[in-house]
């Protein structure tokens, strides 16, 4: 039977190499990512307003009413984001992860609220939500930037 030899000194561990990573190609300029900037929070505060909107009338007609619930909640929620977008990086990394699990539950907890359930079950479900939140964005901020705030690579 041909086998290949064992290299002399026994049995050798494969060695790995590390993997470095290069600064990460910017595909799109400068204009594109401002108009971005803009256009997401408004895109998300859209589709956020209309879900509540849907869930509050509860399948029922669309009213003018409702219409304008569904855009001063899109207002609201659209400003919130760009507000947190534009501060959360200058934050410590714990105070951003609180800040993004303090945005997330009460988002959810306002549009669990409006499908009609409870105030106390409103509660719960937006606490269950934002501890898992928490566990995740506190998880990535830890393990991806140093205490001052510098991302680690």
């Amino acid at each position: 039977m041909a086998q290949a030899a064992p290299a002399s000194g026994g049995m050798s561990q494969p060695t790995r190499k590390a993997v470095t990573r290069g600064p990460v190609p910017n595909v799109f300029d400068e204009r594109t990512h401002r108009i971005a900037r803009l256009a997401m929070p408004v895109v998300l505060g859209l589709v956020y307003g209309y879900w509540a909107a849907a869930n509050r009338r509860s399948g029922g007609p669309i009213t003018g009413w409702n219409l304008l619930f569904g855009f001063v909640t899109a207002i609201v929620f659209a400003v919130v984001l760009m507000a947190l977008l534009t501060a959360a990086p200058r934050m410590r990394r714990e105070v951003r992860a609180l800040a993004w699990t303090a945005f997330i539950g009460c988002a959810f907890g306002f549009l669990y609220s409006q499908s009609g359930e409870s105030v106390l079950r409103s509660i719960g479900m937006s606490l269950a939500v934002s501890a898992v939140a928490f566990a995740v964005f506190f998880y990535h901020y830890y393990t991806h930037e140093d205490a001052a705030g510098h991302r680690v690579r």
